[in-house]
């Protein structure tokens, strides 16, 4: 029976250890686990206090702790006592021939040899409380590895949701995190960002959510596929996504050597293509970062290349304007392209091809809305001009020169920025070439080719002789 018994406990605490390796638990904690709940477990049973607790105590044994054995420390009195700290001298003697009232002695129990109900409670406490403990570590591990990458298998649906194996623990992608239109079957690996890791009480593990879908998760492939983004040299400004559409990417760098677009390129498009492959061949557009808002805009509009860009940084409204081919490419599929690039620069965008652009600027109900959406701009130029011409409007009235707003067509907004580019009259704005007009600020060359065209249409020539 001894042979028997001490197999027993040898297999408990082979279980102990291999528990322990499965779960990444330390074996000191578990068995600590495994003392307190026994020492509870054995309290209420005898009705101890918790006060009592330094008269109980839970040993495992010295041979390579194969035993498990409750002492109580009680006091040796005369006669028969229900008291679970005391013992009578009778049953005293039997245990230490030598034990005298008034001493006290320690008692000791196996936990097999107590009544089956506190072996039951203190296996349900036991379990109990290794499942908090592997809970709680298991929330740590991943909390601290909320916006890292992680890659899992893919597991089962549970309606929208995706459940996907992590190894110790299963993670899920609700639909708003999925890639529309990526399909997956059991065991298919895959790569996502922990966005989320909560404890629920009624779950009994952590909860942790991954994403595909978030601008995080294709700036972390960035950091993982381009050396520069890792290291710091290539620094990503921001991230706009219209998951399975486009996604466009802004990127600028402090190094006065480096080409951050081709860094993230790379060779015939290598780099790039690694991550466009992860992402189910999305298309990535690299926008090189600039605070002036109108160069943003146009590297944003990529693939589209603009002819000119016009912001209104008061009202927040951006004026885009491209060639006839391009408006589609400009718009994107769905209109994804520019709702990213209104996104990224926080402008709302009005895309006009070249032929819309000259068709408004010869309505007199057009050219007036864009002098309402370019009303800043322009107030901002008159100031500027003002103050540059201040105690000198009278001698120009006298000069006998032409006043630019004589010319039919010229909205208050051109004049305004001819005069801010050193025009004042119409003699001196047929002095300029569309070269040197597109030149000055805010003007480009459409506007140039229309300003020029508006003079030709509106000048009497008069031949002297």
């Amino acid at each position: 029976m001894a042979t028997k018994q001490a197999t027993k406990e040898t297999g408990l605490f082979e279980a102990i250890q291999q528990f322990c390796q499965d779960k990444s638990l330390d074996r000191e904690l578990v068995l600590g686990v495994i003392r307190d709940s026994l020492l509870a477990a054995y309290r209420k049973k005898v009705g101890l206090e918790a006060e009592t607790d330094d008269r109980c105590q839970v040993d495992f044994g010295s041979d390579n702790k194969n035993e498990i054995i409750i002492s109580v420390l009680r006091d040796v009195v005369e006669d028969k006592t229900t008291n679970p700290l005391e013992i009578s001298l009778e049953e005293a003697s039997k245990l230490d021939p030598a034990a005298q009232v008034g001493t006290q002695m320690r008692v000791f129990e196996k936990p097999q040899d107590l009544s089956r109900v506190l072996s039951s409670q203190a296996k349900q406490m036991v379990f109990q409380r290794l499942r908090d403990m592997e809970k709680e570590l298991l929330y740590q591990e991943y909390k601290s590895k909320e916006g890292e990458l992680t890659h899992g298998y893919f597991q089962r649906w549970k309606k929208d949701i995706m459940s996907i194996d992590l190894g110790k623990v299963e993670g899920i992608m609700l639909k708003k995190d999925q890639n529309p239109g990526e399909k997956y079957r059991q065991g298919d690996r895959l790569k996502a960002i922990i966005s989320r890791v909560e404890l629920r009480p009624r779950e009994p593990m952590p909860v942790i959510t991954l994403s595909r879908a978030s601008g995080d998760f294709v700036k972390k492939l960035f950091e993982m596929e381009i050396p520069e983004v890792y290291d710091g040299i290539v620094e990503i400004r921001d991230v706009a996504r219209i998951p399975s559409y486009r996604t466009k990417v802004v990127v600028t760098t402090s190094k006065s050597d480096v080409d951050p677009v081709g860094a993230c390129v790379g060779m015939k498009g290598v780099r790039i293509q690694a991550i466009v492959r992860e992402l189910g061949n999305e298309r990535i557009d690299i926008v090189l970062h600039s605070d002036e808002p109108s160069i943003f805009i146009a590297n944003a509009i990529s693939p589209a290349k603009p002819v000119e860009v016009h912001v209104d940084r008061k009202r927040g409204d951006a004026l885009v304007i491209v060639p006839d081919e391009s408006l589609s490419l400009a718009i994107g599929i769905n209109g994804s392209n520019v709702k990213l690039v209104s996104q990224l620069s926080g402008f709302k965008i009005d895309i006009k091809t070249v032929s819309q652009y000259n068709q408004e600027l010869a309505s007199p109900e057009a050219r007036e809305k864009l002098d309402r959406l370019f009303n800043a701009q322009q107030e901002a130029m008159e100031e500027s001009d003002d103050q540059y011409n201040e105690g000198g409007d009278e001698e120009e009235e006298d000069s006998g020169f032409t006043p630019l707003s004589e010319v039919p067509g010229l909205t208050p907004r051109i004049v305004g920025l001819l005069e801010a580019g050193g025009i004042k009259n119409v003699e001196t704005l047929l002095e300029f070439s569309q070269e040197e007009l597109s030149k000055i600020s805010g003007i480009g060359k459409t506007t140039a080719e229309q300003i020029l065209r508006l003079l030709r249409e509106s000048i009497e020539w008069v031949e002297e002789g």
